[in-house]
């Protein structure tokens, strides 16, 4: 999720928090009645169609941009309209946000503001770290009435001025654990901001969901993964001598506006391949769940990766769509190398009571599940003797960006890895100390060799789940996914090339090479009185094949 450590290192993340919330994953809170949904809740999302306000554009996540000025027939005349190059070399994973001609982003320790048109710097503000996380990730803003909010290395939610960068209020999280780090861009709606840690393969960390107060940063209510007591609790027996470690967040949530429901993507348990130490199912890691945005409390959840022993995080933006059958879909591409499509109709009719725990993992089944990428040796057990060689590996399947769905034409886009990897496990499960990184297995050279590293571009019917079209990618491909109102989707792949396809056919109209490693957003908006299509490029990672010399925007637009 995502940026998975082939090597020893630690994740440092961050959610922020106040005094005073009521944590909603405790039995009790679950089964009380739901809060009432703010008025604002009762509307469909509304999005100004030349903005791309959110990480995935729209809250629900589907990546589509209704623009069509770019299309099939012209595309091929793309060309570099600006670009800005970043004072730092960075993990460029961000998400870009577009509102009113202003393009946001971030790294790490900065935050950036450019023209949308010209690309010339509005406002750059540092905020250096004592201790930097050792991936050096973070993936965007959430942006709501002139304020964008991110989270920070330390543990920190941040609430800035979107007009020069300035902070309006900086809150420290409640839950002090070595390991913890916030890489994900959150998601504003209803004058609340959610957020999640990360760190879930570290010893000790468990994912929280967190709402802040979008005006003064307190904690509304806050969700724990993994609760402190009740049946869910019970799914980690062997929690006397070893510590519940897992279930945090690396990516973006989603939100049904309509209806008020956050669905947020639990990551894997730890130790990620020792499932015979941790016992039981774990709940609710590697799962869906969905919560009442106003509360926290629990409406229902889907573990859509039971008894995991590969690190295969249930853990990018699950997408919301109502397919042309109507059908009401949780759509989630995940490191299995799975699209699973799960059915929400139960919650996108209201806010059904859910009198108990058995019924909460019946709200959203699957409706079908498609392979994304190679699936080789995925039953085959882990062994303490000899090394298993497994397809997806723990870089493998699909990553912080998910699935894109386009509703004109019914189709879900998914890019994905195709990476393999080998492990054998520890003779005994030891856990490391608080904070440390615990796979559960011997040797630190897991994933294959950078050279076997390719990825895909798919599409599906959002309907059946039947294949359309397959790209074959020479390297991974890690981008946005990015379909538009002109029948043309765009993404990029780990060699540096950046391209268009037909959404009908899957054919390549247009591709241009950046020669520098693209993982990150790429977004198309309307500035300067045009369509333009911005991509972060330039990702230097420690555990990524591809390289970068910088990290920049770089903004595609028609000839004028």
């Amino acid at each position: 999720m995502r940026s998975r450590i082939l090597l020893a290192v630690v994740f440092v993340s961050l959610v922020s928090a106040g005094c005073g919330q009521r944590s909603s994953s405790d039995p009790a809170a679950r089964s009380a009645p739901a809060a009432a949904v703010p008025a604002a809740a009762s509307r469909a999302e509304q999005t100004a169609p030349g903005d791309w306000p959110s990480y995935n554009r729209t809250l629900a996540g589907d990546r589509f941009s209704p623009l069509a000025e770019i299309d099939r027939g012209n595309v091929a005349r793309l060309q570099a309209a600006c670009s800005y190059t970043l004072p730092e070399v960075s993990a460029l994973q961000t998400g870009m946000v577009v509102v009113a001609g202003t393009l946001y982003f971030t790294t790490e320790t900065r935050s950036y503001a450019i023209d949308a048109a010209s690309c010339e710097a509005k406002w750059v503000i540092e905020r250096p770290l004592e201790k930097p996380s050792a991936l050096a990730v973070h993936r965007g803003f959430a942006y709501a009435n002139g304020r964008l909010f991110r989270g920070t290395s330390d543990a920190h939610v941040l609430a800035l001025d979107a007009a020069d960068g300035h902070t309006i209020w900086d809150k420290e999280i409640d839950v002090n654990v070595p390991g913890l780090t916030m890489p994900m861009a959150p998601i504003a709606a209803n004058g609340l901001v959610f957020i999640g840690n990360a760190g879930g393969d570290q010893t000790g960390v468990t994912g929280h969901v967190y709402a802040f107060d979008q005006n003064d940063g307190k904690v509304v209510w806050r969700f724990d993964v993994v609760p402190a007591s009740g049946p869910a609790r019970a799914t980690w027996p062997n929690a006397e001598r070893l510590p519940i470690t897992g279930g945090a967040f690396w990516t973006s949530f989603t939100y049904d506006a309509e209806h008020g429901v956050l669905y947020v993507p639990a990551g894997n348990p730890a130790p990620d391949f020792d499932a015979e130490a941790r016992g039981g199912d774990n709940l609710y890691a590697n799962s869906i769940i969905a919560l009442d945005a106003a509360s926290g409390r629990m409406l229902g959840y889907n573990q859509v990766v039971k008894r995991d022993a590969h690190d295969w995080d249930v853990n990018s933006p699950p997408t919301l769509a109502t397919t042309k059958s109507g059908r009401a879909i949780v759509a989630s591409a995940n490191k299995d190398g799975l699209l699973s499509v799960l059915d929400r109709t139960r919650l996108a009719s209201g806010l059904p009571a859910v009198p108990s725990e058995a019924e909460l993992g019946s709200v959203l089944p699957i409706v079908y599940q498609a392979a994304t990428t190679t699936r080789e040796n995925v039953e085959v057990p882990l062994s303490r003797t000899a090394p298993v060689r497994f397809c997806p590996g723990i870089q493998g399947g699909n990553e912080w960006n998910g699935a894109a769905f386009d509703p004109q034409r019914n189709a879900l886009y998914v890019g994905a890895v195709d990476w393999c990897a080998t492990v054998q496990l520890a003779p005994e499960p030891v856990a490391p100390a608080l904070g440390q990184i615990w796979f559960g297995s011997v040797g630190a050279n897991i994933q294959g060799p950078p050279a076997e590293a390719k990825g895909w571009l798919t599409a599906f019917d959002a309907d059946t789940g039947a294949v359309r079209w397959k790209f074959a990618a020479p390297a991974p491909v890690l981008a946005g996914v990015t379909p538009t109102a002109g029948g043309v989707v765009f993404s990029a792949d780990l060699s540096g090339h950046i391209r268009a396809f037909d959404a009908e056919s899957g054919a390549v109209l247009w591709e241009v090479d950046a020669g520098q490693a693209i993982g990150g957003g790429i977004v198309s908006y309307s500035a300067g009185g045009r369509q333009l299509v911005a991509v972060a490029s330039g990702m230097k990672s420690r555990i990524w094949p591809g390289s970068a010399e910088q990290s920049r925007i770089q903004v595609f637009g028609l000839a004028k």
